[in-house]
């Protein structure tokens, strides 16, 4: 779970605060030591509230504040910088009888945690983020539970707003997930077959999930852009081939064929019996996994491309294509390519469950 600090300021609030350690046991309860019963499970704090909100508001995911809204605005204001980094901010008042989502609604998790807090407490949830009261499709979370990305934050508010005025909106997808919405669509928004249908009037913005990159200019500037983990990126390499060399790699093999490098969800390559420092750097600097697989199931997968020179070397007869189809269970979309000195990339889509 994320990191959560809950901050009660009277007898009533510390009672509060216990109950919702009860249910989720991994928060952290703060204070005032004025009221400190000596109990283990609490940090009894001794600074000025200001002073320790500032530090919780840069230190935690979220926030649960029990004392009243105003105070909480007050206490906040002078940290926030955007919903994109801003933690979930909740405030409950002293009788638990509410529990309001104050900030961070939706990219922050505050209407979920909400939610849950009032269902512990038996008190009322206040969501106020428009998606949410009128059951449309959230802009900014779509696919977040997939580990879907978005690929220019530029556009979200602006469709956002035609989503919950219910505004004509289009959907096209060609990667990914399919179940990314219980059935059925809002009245508003159409599924539709080709990036030219997105280009219609009748559509005053629309949702593209690809792991293609958008060229088409019209298409990019009315649409939110969603990258699904898609794609596996089969690695062929020798011992000393070095990061730069693979992310040069990887980066032209994806420009060449107009794929995103935001849609890969992992790296495959061959066990060599000990980690390749050049692979295990690039997988760290950009935060991308690495499967590995021995020669003896790479050797059982049927490729377009196989070499008997690598079969020479490395006991298979192809790497890069075998295990990048090995690991995605999908379909190879860029056959082998060679990148001097030692490299060779390939990349297979993986194919999901559709609705």
């Amino acid at each position: 779970m994320a990191r959560t600090a809950v901050v009660a300021i009277t007898k009533n609030g510390i009672g509060i605060a216990r109950k919702i350690k009860e249910r989720i046991p991994e928060v952290v309860i703060f204070a005032q030591v004025k009221h400190s019963d000596s109990g283990a499970d609490i940090t009894w704090f001794t600074e000025q509230t200001t002073a320790l909100m500032q530090n919780l508001f840069k230190s935690y995911d979220s926030l649960i504040c029990i004392f009243s809204l105003g105070a909480v605005i007050r206490l906040i204001a002078p940290n926030l910088v955007d919903k994109k980094s801003d933690p979930a901010v909740l405030v409950i008042d002293d009788k638990a009888g509410y529990v309001i989502s104050a900030l961070s609604g939706h990219i922050g998790g505050g209407n979920a945690l909400a939610k849950l807090v009032a269902d512990i407490l038996s008190a009322k949830p206040v969501i106020t983020t428009a998606a949410d009261v009128n059951e449309t499709i959230a802009v900014d979370l779509l696919g977040r539970d997939f580990g879907w990305t978005i690929d220019d934050f530029h556009n979200v508010t602006r469709v956002s707003a035609f989503m919950v005025n219910e505004e004509k909106i289009g959907v096209y997808q060609d990667a990914g997930e399919g179940n990314w919405w219980r059935a059925p669509l809002p009245h508003n928004v159409t599924i539709v077959n080709s990036l030219e249908q997105v280009r219609k009037p009748e559509f005053k913005a629309a949702l593209v999930i690809s792991d293609k990159v958008i060229t088409d200019p019209l298409v990019a500037e009315k649409s939110v852009i969603y990258r699904p983990k898609s794609l596996v990126v089969g690695i062929g390499l020798h011992w000393d081939t070095s990061k730069d060399v693979i992310r040069s790699g990887i980066t032209d093999a994806f420009q060449q064929s107009g794929l995103s490098m935001k849609s890969i969800r992992n790296i495959s390559s061959i066990n060599r019996g000990q980690k390749v420092k050049g692979l295990e750097e690039f997988s760290s600097d950009h935060a991308i996994p690495i499967e590995i697989y021995n020669k003896e199931e790479l050797a059982q997968v049927a490729v377009p491309n196989p070499s008997e020179t690598v079969k020479k070397f490395e006991g298979t007869p192809s790497v890069s294509e075998a295990s990048s189809l090995l690991s995605s269970k999908g379909v190879l979309i860029v056959p082998k390519q060679k990148f001097p000195p030692n490299l060779t990339v390939a990349v297979s889509r993986i194919t999901f469950p559709q609705r």
